[in-house]
């Protein structure tokens, strides 16, 4: 078992035998993903991306296709609103928005 000491200014020094472990040298990057409370992991961040599925859980339930057409639905209603909300205003002020101020689509 490797340990290591917590400076002052909230630094440690990684043990050569898990460097090599890892495969880090100076100046890669690290990741600390907490697997239970109080408990973290070390990963190099310079793995796969296969290597980092673990990192993202489960849904609890599961969002069907459905569930998924039904929320974009809603965000698309929620923007057209919002639109027309906007033209609204801007027909009962009688002003015309300059092209350089009207939102830009896509």
């Amino acid at each position: 078992m490797s340990t290591a000491t917590l400076t002052s200014k909230g630094q440690i020094t990684i043990p050569a035998a898990v460097r090599t472990a890892l495969g880090i040298d100076a100046g890669d990057r690290v990741e600390f993903i907490e697997i239970a409370p109080g408990h973290f992991e070390l990963v190099a961040a310079t793995q796969s991306v296969k290597a980092l599925k673990r990192l993202i859980r489960k849904p609890a339930k599961p969002v069907s296709i459905a569930d998924m057409n039904a929320a974009i639905v809603r965000q698309g209603a929620k923007a057209k609103l919002s639109d027309s909300i906007t033209t609204s205003w801007c027909a009962m002020s009688r002003r015309t928005i300059p092209p350089s101020r009207q939102r830009r689509r896509g």
